[in-house]
């Protein structure tokens, strides 16, 4: 499924939301429970507007199963569902830092204010200061700094999820001291 299209889709039922923010929503869900029900994604996706025709939801939910296997997948394959290269790289930015939101609502979401280790600590700290990024992004530098966020977010949830998802299964890891 294209960008475009999941935006399209989001746009249309009202949710005041963006496709990067709903698969952040998604990652974030995922990376906390594996096992996190579609169901209350898109609930959580749509709470405040239309209904979505069952073409357009069962689009939505192809969206977050697939998100849970890359996720899941040993190949390295996940990524983050940002808009395509050829739109501006300031629609990008807008789109990363909207993804970062959704990928910190999603934790907190699915999270039961358990005490999370220091490295998953400081790159949620990371990615809640993403969302501060300006925007107003051009030239190449700006295209390779978005680049290097972007690879290191991908890094980083992988991570978390390996941290977060056994963080409720496994606690012996766990520094006590959650707030530095």
């Amino acid at each position: 499924m294209s960008y475009s299209a999941c935006n399209s889709i989001i746009v249309q039922s009202d949710a005041e939301l963006s496709a990067a923010e709903a698969h952040g929503l998604a990652t974030g869900l995922l990376c906390i429970n594996d096992q996190a029900d579609s169901a209350y994604w898109l609930a959580e996706l749509l709470q405040d507007s239309d209904s979505v025709n069952d073409e357009n939801q069962y689009m939505l939910v192809r969206l977050f199963e697939e998100t849970r296997r890359l996720l899941g997948s040993d190949e390295f394959e996940f990524d983050l569902f940002l808009p395509e290269d050829d739109i501006s790289l300031v629609e990008q930015a807008e789109a990363l830092k909207s993804w970062c939101r959704g990928f910190l609502f999603g934790i907190g979401s699915g999270a039961s204010g358990a005490k999370w280790p220091k490295e998953a600590r400081d790159i949620l700290k990371d990615i809640a200061e993403f969302t501060k990024l300006d925007a107003n992004a051009e030239g190449e530098e700006d295209e390779q700094a978005f680049m290097e966020i972007t690879e290191y977010l991908r890094s980083a949830v992988l991570l978390l999820r390996d941290e977060l998802g056994n963080h409720s299964r496994d606690n012996d890891d766990i520094d006590d001291d959650f707030i530095d």
